[in-house]
């Protein structure tokens, strides 16, 4: 899994549309928390905290808004403001819990007249793959330093932008049900706080990576969680349908450190999980409990640097047992496996490389199928150039073509296609330079 001063809309319209949605919760514009070396991180921002009474609210109800602390607008690129909303929603348990989204407004006019005529008429969900179980490495905080060009190029088309911390408070990297959910009630958050986005606007998800886990298990739980939503369609690279094949694939490569933060993102959701796994890490020796459970405080690029090439299985008494463990295959079952909570009814674009090194290509077929066989829309490229991590380039035009024609409306085909190409643009820095061009 991979991480590749605003124009503000008045605070009184935002409170009379926000209140008269949701009466329960004050969401006038709240200030910024910024210290001299920059936005707070959520672990030292009380702005991250959900009002007392948050849990008599319906999923999808916002809770806090306020304009992003700091230039995030200047950070990122091509929006006039950027907006952070603090909305309820529902964790694996089914239980109240909340989460955030960082909303892009795109600028009014970009020069062109199909650009003003098309603002405030699309909404891009997209799901990056932070990876961590560690709440500060949530996009609303880790944009400041490292956001992807996509978000830029996507308000370049007019497109509203969100981006969910879909993992939630607790850093529930790899926990279905939870990503999934906060995807969707964030969509509902955003489309309710307006900022100018029209009633009948468009909206489509995107992720890749981790960022598909989250678009994913939201397609998959719509249809009983969130039914009144009609996306138009949902782009989905580099799937990992099974979160135990994840762990068996990487484990000893560079890519092993998404195992120790999958387990205890995972395990956020279940304490009893969590105390399985902790009962179960030994206390000694180079791989030891201290070491596993310093995953909790790191980013993606920080686990992948302290675990590289490591047997994650060396750091429990019985190896791996613990994956096929009657409480482990629990919570696998009921939150690290795609296909069994529902068939997405939008249009979907699933593309993933055949070598893909983290998720066996054979278990996205196999998903695919799955939702064919019962009726859905795919469109499934498989591509037998590059892996996981080059197939976020290789495969981006496909991506946004796709989008780009669901968001506009455009898209009319149905059933289920698949196609086998080969497509490598990573070893060719001139056309990486150029990939701006496919939007």
């Amino acid at each position: 899994m991979v991480f590749l001063p605003s124009v503000l809309v008045a605070a009184a319209t935002l409170t009379s549309v926000a209140s008269a949605s949701y009466p329960r919760f004050s969401s006038s514009l709240e200030p910024r928390a910024v210290s001299e070396k920059g936005p707070l991180a959520p672990k030292e921002d009380p702005w991250y905290t959900a009002p007392p009474s948050f849990a008599s609210g319906e999923p999808g109800q916002i809770l806090r808004i306020r304009p992003a602390p700091g230039n995030l607008t200047q950070v990122v690129g091509n929006c006039s403001a950027a907006y952070n909303i603090l909305y309820r929603t529902t964790d694996s348990h089914y239980k109240p819990t909340w989460a955030v989204t960082t909303l892009f407004v795109p600028k009014t006019s970009n020069g062109t007249a199909a650009a003003s005529s098309t603002w405030g008429k699309a909404l891009l969900s997209y799901q990056i793959p932070y990876d961590s179980a560690d709440v500060d490495a949530s996009p609303s905080y880790a944009l400041y330093k490292n956001p992807p060009g996509d978000i830029a190029a996507a308000l370049g088309q007019s497109w509203f932008v969100s981006v969910p911390d879909y993992e939630g408070p607790l850093g529930s990297f790899t926990a279905g049900v939870m990503s999934g959910h906060a995807t969707l009630d964030s969509v509902r958050a955003v489309r309710a706080a307006s900022f100018g986005l029209a009633p009948d606007a468009r909206y489509a998800m995107w992720g890749y990576s981790g960022g598909a886990l989250a678009s994913e298990w939201a397609a998959e739980l719509a249809v009983q969680y969130a039914p009144e939503l009609d996306f138009a369609g949902a782009a989905l690279g580099g799937l990992t349908p099974n979160v135990t094949s994840v762990m068996l694939s990487v484990e000893g490569t560079v890519g092993v450190g998404l195992v120790p933060s999958g387990i205890l993102g995972l395990a956020s959701q279940f304490p009893e999980l969590r105390k399985y796994v902790e009962d179960n890490l030994k206390t000694d020796g180079e791989f030891n409990k201290t070491g596993f459970l310093a995953a909790e405080n790191y980013t993606l690029s920080e686990s992948a640097v302290a675990f590289a090439n490591h047997n994650i299985s060396d750091y429990f008494k019985n190896g791996f047992d613990l994956v096929y463990s009657p409480v482990a295959q629990r919570v696998i079952n009921s939150d690290g496996q795609m296909g069994y909570h529902g068939v997405p009814q939008m249009p979907l674009y699933v593309y993933k490389a055949v070598q893909d090194e983290i998720s066996p290509v054979n278990e996205t077929d196999a998903l695919v199928q799955r939702f064919c066989n019962v009726g859905a829309t795919i469109s499934y490229v498989r591509n037998g150039a590059g892996s996981h991590t080059t197939e976020f380039v290789n495969g981006l035009a496909g991506a946004a073509k796709f989008l780009q024609s669901v968001l506009a409306g455009d898209f009319n085909s149905t059933g289920c296609t698949t196609k086998n190409v080969n497509i490598s643009l990573v070893d060719n820095a001139l056309r990486r330079r150029d990939l701006h061009l496919v939007w």
